[in-house]
Parts: structure tokens; sequence; C-alpha cells
């Protein structure tokens, strides 16, 4: 049976909205509606260009919602969760059509010979005319500015609404809002917006989605006690999520400095035991200056030089693999630098084997620990904050199991088997990182951004990351080859 609560008006939370929904009440449910009703119809009119068919898809966004709406693990991120459906009964309606979104407006002669349709909301709101050349003036804006310049005005022209609305911040906001107006004449920026407040979605649009809706309650209804339970449970597990992606990169970068330095104490001879403390400290300095400092320096040029969204994703896919470049390189170097030392020392009679006493079980087991969170923990935390559950789990499948096998394949080595031990073994990490990235990436981005993975390619090419990590591959098997361990190498005045 259906119930209906006494609800303040743009009080409620989305958790809350979304659970007395769950239960029925069509209330709370037209809440929901109201407050995004802006948000989803700005979506579907900047992908259609028809005022019309924008309503109906938003419509048939809202109505599938409500049917779905048990579906819905994580109530706070109803928002996103509305946004994904309208983007994907976008692509079906495009489908069916067997074309590409609108991209230009009728000619203002083929809409006076168009018959009367039965009039929207919107149609009402303005004529045929009228909104043809609105579309006309919008559709040279590249969609990444149309989007926010129309949800704009249909949020009475709220920079803060619209930030909160696409998760952008609201000095990106201003930048998008600053080159879309750029793309306009002057002498039509009044009539847009002009005709962009009139066209807002209304009390009529809200209507027409109660109407729509299937009398019986979601589809979620019918196990309402269940499905409470599963929310409490979705909403703990959500939290643990949360703390564990904001700590995991913390967590990595203390292990892999840990298991580097246990490394330094278990050297077995003095000139190993300076050269690697003096290598471990310049690649973290490396690491977390580039990684931190360098990070927030591209996004100040960003925002300084105002680059668009596709310039942006490619100087970060630049910067990232000349990171990899960088990183790849030092630890090349510095491995078979320790090789020639280690032969070095071997051939000089240097007593080695002292240093298996130093490599109790225990001790073993936290080098592996560490090393091998210091390559997964960042990639767990990125997969766990954007809701990626498999993929957070196949990683920590992949960290596990290849500490185990670095654990055992490692006890009992000495000498320069051991050394070449451990390069194979952070070569075989560093492969399955990269092909992560391959799989899962743009799913990734296509996740933080709110958008398609094909939106997505359109901003980074498909082909980017595999042709990066091929010529990264192809840059550290040269390395390798051209910095092949040869005791000569090796300068007596290594300290």
């Amino acid at each position: 049976m259906m119930t209906t609560q006494v609800i303040p008006a743009d009080v409620n939370s989305d958790q809350q909205l979304v659970e007395w929904s769950l239960t029925g009440d069509r209330d709370a449910f037209r809440q929901i509606v109201e407050r995004y009703q802006s948000l989803v119809c700005s979506i579907t009119y900047n992908a259609t260009g028809s005022l019309s068919l924008s309503e109906d898809i938003a419509q048939e966004t809202f109505v599938a919602a409500w049917k779905r709406l048990g579906e819905l693990r994580e109530p706070a991120q109803l928002r996103a969760w509305l946004c994904g459906i309208a983007r994907f009964v976008l692509g079906k309606e495009f489908r069916r059509q067997g074309r590409e979104p609108v991209h230009a407006a009728e000619s203002l002669e083929a809409v006076h010979d168009l018959p009367s349709a039965g009039p929207s909301p919107a149609s009402q709101a303005v004529t045929r005319e009228e909104e043809a050349i609105l579309w006309r003036a919008l559709e040279r804006i590249p969609d990444i500015y149309r989007e926010p310049l129309i949800l704009f005005y249909r949020e009475h022209q709220s920079v803060a609404r619209v930030a909160t609305e696409l998760g952008l911040t609201e000095d990106t906001v201003k930048q998008r809002l600053s080159r879309g107006r750029k793309f306009l004449h002057d002498e039509v920026i009044a009539f847009v917006e002009g005709t962009l407040t009139k066209t807002g979605p209304g009390q009529e649009f809200s209507e027409a989605v109660m109407v729509a809706l299937p009398l019986a309650a979601s589809a979620a209804s019918a196990g309402a006690g269940v499905g409470a339970k599963s929310a409490a449970a979705a909403k703990s597990g959500g939290v643990l999520a949360t703390w564990l992606a904001i700590l995991a990169p913390f967590m990595g970068i203390l292990s892999g400095i840990g298991a580097h330095w246990l490394v330094v104490g278990a050297a077995p001879t003095e000139r190993e035991r300076r050269y690697k403390a003096i290598a471990f400290t310049s690649l973290w300095a490396f690491i977390l200056g580039w990684c931190i400092p360098g990070q927030l320096a591209m996004n100040y040029l960003s925002q300084h030089f105002s680059w668009s969204d596709q310039s942006y994703f490619r100087v970060m896919a630049g910067f990232w693999w000349l990171y990899a470049v960088v990183a790849a390189s030092l630890t090349i170097v510095m491995l078979r630098q320790l090789i020639a030392i280690r032969r070095q020392s071997e051939t000089a009679g240097e007593a080695t084997r002292s240093a298996v006493k130093r490599w109790t079980p225990a001790r073993c087991a936290m080098v592996a620990a560490g090393i091998h969170l210091a390559f997964f923990m960042w990639l767990i935390s990125v997969a766990l904050q954007l809701h990626d559950g498999v993929g957070a789990g196949i990683l920590t499948v992949a960290m596990v199991g290849l500490g185990v096998w670095y654990f055992k394949n490692l006890r009992g080595k000495i000498g320069v088997a051991a050394m070449q031990a451990v390069a194979g073994h952070l070569a075989l990490a560093w492969v399955v990182v990269l092909v992560a990235l391959n799989l899962r990436l743009d799913l990734w981005m296509a996740t933080a951004h709110q958008c398609s993975i094909a939106e997505i390619h359109q901003l980074l090419p498909a082909w980017v990351s595999p042709v990066l990590t091929l010529a990264l591959l192809a840059w550290s098997g040269l390395l390798m080859l051209l910095t092949k361990p040869a005791t000569q190498r090796v300068r007596s005045n290594i300290v």
C-alpha cells in the first residue's frame, strides 16, 4: 500500500526523498523531479536541439528512474545517477533514429512549413520561429560550453547552482560561461537569455511526469523492508569505502618508503647501502614532487590560460606519460647500477652471504607488502572513489598475488640472483599497472566527468592510451639494452 508523508519542500536530502519514494510515496518523487528537471532537461536539450524532443526524453528519464529506483545503491549519488539515465536514454533515441545528436537547427523557411503539433509547455512559451533562432544561435557553441550556458539561465543565473549540478568548481563554470558567451553574436545574447528563461521546465513538466508514472509503486517497493536494510548496509559500506579511498594513497606512500629503508638496512656492503639510500631518496623525492606540486601546477596553468577540456585532457595525458617515462628510467638505471655493484662486490670477494641473516621471513614479508602497496594502492584508491568495485577487487587480488609470489621467490636468494629477481618482479608490477590503466581509464574518466565513454573519446581519442603505453614499453626496453650491467661500468669512486 502506498504511503504519503508530509514533506517540507526544498528541505529533504536526496537520500530521504529516495527512501520515501521507494515506499511508493509519489509526493517525494515529485520533489525529486522538481529538484532536477532543469538539469535533466538542459542535458537533453543540449544534445537534441529540440525543446519538445528534449522534454519527451527528460520525461522518459524520470519514468525510468521511478521504475529502477531500487537499483540506486547510493541515494546521495542521485543527481549523477539521473544524468547517467538521461544520457543512456539519449543514446537509445539516437540509435533508434540512426543518427547523431542534433547540431543544426531547421531553417526558418522549413519551420514555417511544418504542420502545427500539440503544444508542449515549452512550445507555448516560445514560437517555433523563436525556437529555431535560439538553436541556430546555440549550435555554434561547443558542447562543453553550451551545456553550462543553458543550465545557467534555467537556474535563475546562479553560478553556484550550475557548479553543483554539473559537479564543477564555480571558477570553471565562470570560465565556460564566459567562453560560451563569446561564441554568440552580441545581437542575439539578449534574445537567447530571455528565451532560455522562458523555456525552463516548470509545474506543467512535473505534472506530466507524475501522470506518466505507473500507478503501482516503484520496482523496489514490493520489498521495501529488505530495501531499507540494504540501503543502510550500502550506506555503511559506502562510508568505509570512502575512507579507504582517501587513506589508500598515503598507505601506499608510507609502505613504499618503509620497504625501501628496510632494503637499505639489509644491504651487504657499506658502498651498496649508501648508494641505495641516495637512490631511493631521490626516487621518492621525484615521485612526491611530480605527483603533488606538479599536479597543482598543471591545474593552475589550466585555469590561468583557460584551457579547453580537450586541451587539458591531452596535456595531462602527456604530463603523466612523461612521469611514467622518468620513473621507469630512474628505476631501470638504479637497478642496473645496483646489479653492477653487487656483481663487483662478489668478484672482489666481499662477504654477501652474511646479509641473508638480515632477511628474516618477517622483514621479507614487510618489504614485499610495502613495495606492492606502493605500486597498487593509488590505483585501488581511484577505483574506489569512482565506485568501480570490480576494478578495485581485481587490483587487490593482483596486488596480493604478486606480493605473495615476490615473497616466496625471493626468500633465500642472495647476490646478483636476488637483484635480478627483484628487477623481474618490478617489471611485472609495472606491466599489470599499465594493463589496468588501459582497461579501466576510459570508464574512470567517464564516471568522474559524468558523461559517456564516447564523449571522453572526443576529448581524448581511444588510441592515445595504447600508443603511449607502447611508446613507454619501447623506451624501457631500449634503456635496458643500453644499460646492460657490466662490472667495468662501475666506477671505483661510487659512494
